[in-house]
């Protein structure tokens, strides 16, 4: 048995307990003193919390929520930013063995509703700013089956978060509920049908873990900032949960993404371990600032979309690290990784998403049965669900039809949606999701690759890639692009970048048009959604044949 395997074992004993508490396992056995979240203003200002004030503050509000007829697998929803209050009232439902269901706070009312419907949730806690949105009205009924906690200024339908926890007798000891009890009941993202709900539970914490040590390699003396937002799993489950489990002190920043903010958050805070989705990166990028000087990263860490070359061209000579691309998703976690763990860390290779994470046996398989595809072969993503000893997901939330796509009939497999290919080495290639992947004159083209070869033309900020039908050779491929500060769109300029497509990647990939946007569709967590755009360019094909 290796040390990764002894180590995953380890995990999961101790997170599958009968005994487990998320409250216990995540706040209550560290050092009181200890810093768990340093909260940083855009004015740089900041405000520490403790992990003894995290427990006190915690115990004080799980007692105002127990008041409320909160308990034991509960629902109480969270529709709030990074702060001291939401980070309080984390705790405290997990106290009360109670479950997280996370809102993004871009959520308009319509999808709000969906979520504490669909959830059963009987409280939502929320910022004073995001009040409107849980007030009666074409998506929320005038009589809604929960109670709202506000940390702004209550009103005749709301209950003030400060002196209910002021007033409230403590929770002392933490529910014990066990590795089954569920811990999160959260919604995916929902690009191509109505958001599915996946309950997280406690025992789901060591891969979590895993990946806090294994992926991360956060250890004593790192200051670790996953730039995520909690509202979605990423930031939830690492930005929060990770931190937690390690007990490394973590930054939460309020509000926005400002480049500006971010590098300087980097440097005065003296951050070691740094996660974030691409755009981060790649607006960073584009910022056009000048390079700190007293940077003192030594991870750095992709997550939430496929991590395009250029950014490591930039980030080599402007961060002084390589940024590691990492693979997961809502119904598993992290699962293929770049890892930065010296046990299991191998040389990055540009364009991989990198190998399985232990505890993970990953495979790519064939696209019309279910069998392991030949090194290099487009094919499905998939979980060998007897070889993942970190596997924790059951199914959708009472949507047993879309639970059944999601697993091969014997059962073996979890089909995740996503294709990619795999080298002999074991090295993971994303492609697209199963329904992006464009079949061109019998070629199977993945938009990643065709995208990737687009961002390092000089005029490009950001692209997707669609098919679109032809008659000729079934799809073609056409492209959206926004184009970089100082560069205009023209019929030149449109032929240079088919032509570099052509030269740069494959004389058959290339888009046979190319479109110029302002802005490309995207999901509140930043993800390019292709399915729009086809949806949009179709009806124009369909309009100009009339």
């Amino acid at each position: 048995m290796t040390m990764a395997d002894s180590r995953i074992a380890e995990l999961i004993a101790l997170y599958s307990a009968s005994d487990a508490s998320a409250a216990q396992l995540l706040c209550d056995h560290h050092d009181p003193a200890a810093v768990a979240h340093r909260i940083v203003a855009a004015d740089l200002t900041f405000r520490d919390i403790s992990y003894g004030e995290l427990r006190r503050e915690s115990e004080h509000f799980a007692g105002a929520l127990k008041t409320l007829g909160i308990g034991p697998g509960d629902r109480v929803a969270t529709l709030m930013g990074k702060s001291r209050e939401f980070l309080i009232a984390l705790m405290a439902i997990w106290r009360l063995g109670a479950v997280h269901v996370p809102l993004f706070t871009a959520f308009a009312p319509p999808a709000i509703a969906l979520r504490m419907d669909g959830s059963g949730a009987k409280a939502v806690v929320c910022d004073g700013s995001q009040r409107s949105k849980l007030a009666p009205g074409d998506a929320i009924t005038a009589d809604p089956n929960w109670q709202v906690i506000t940390t702004g200024e209550a009103d005749a339908a709301s209950l003030p978060f400060a002196a209910l926890t002021e007033g409230a007798d403590p929770v002392t000891e933490p529910a014990a509920m066990g590795g089954d009890a569920p811990l999160i009941h959260i919604y995916t993202s929902g690009t191509t049908g109505n958001p599915k709900g996946v309950v997280v539970p406690i025992r789901a914490l060591a891969s979590f873990h895993a990946y806090g040590e294994f992926g991360f390699d956060l250890q004593e003396g790192d200051v670790f900032w996953c730039a995520a937002d909690p509202g979605w799993a990423y930031g939830l489950y690492y930005a929060i949960i990770t931190s937690f489990q390690m007990g490394v002190p973590s930054i939460l920043l309020e509000g926005g993404f400002v480049p500006e903010i971010a590098l300087a958050v980097l440097e005065q805070q003296g951050v070691t371990n740094f996660a974030a989705a691409p755009t981060v990166y790649r607006a960073l990028r584009s910022a056009g600032l000048p390079a700190p000087d007293g940077l003192k990263l030594r991870c750095a860490s992709s997550a939430g979309e496929p991590l395009t070359p250029e950014v490591n061209q930039w980030a080599e000579q402007f961060l002084s690290v390589t940024v590691h691309d990492h693979y997961g998703q809502t119904e598993a976690g992290m699962l293929i990784n770049n890892h930065h763990h010296p046990a299991v860390k191998r040389p990055v290779r540009p364009g991989s998403m990198g190998h399985a994470m232990p505890g993970w046996s990953l495979a790519v398989l064939e696209e019309e049965r279910d069998e392991v595809a030949p090194p290099d072969t487009l094919g499905r993503v998939a979980i060998d669900l007897p070889a993942s000893p970190l596997a924790w997901f059951a199914g959708y939330e009472g949507d047993a039809d879309r639970t059944a796509e999601k697993f091969s009939a014997d059962g073996r497999w979890y089909i995740s949606g996503d294709t990619a290919s795999c080298d002999a080495d074991g090295y993971f290639h994303f492609s697209a999701r199963d329904d992006d992947i464009i079949i061109m004159a019998g070629y199977r083209i993945g938009p990643f690759e065709v995208e990737s070869t687009l961002a390092t033309h000089p005029a490009v900020a950001e692209s997707a890639v669609i098919a679109v039908p032809d008659e000729v050779r079934g799809e073609v491929i056409e492209a959206y692009v926004v184009l970089s500060d100082g560069h205009e769109a023209s019929a030149e300029l449109e032929e240079e970048i088919r032509q570099w497509v052509k030269t740069h990647y494959a004389a058959h990939a290339y888009p046979r048009k190319v479109h110029f946007a302002e802005a490309l569709p995207k999901t509140p967590s930043g993800k390019i959604q292709r399915f729009v755009l086809k949806q949009r360019r179709r009806a124009e094909l369909a309009a100009e044949a009339q």
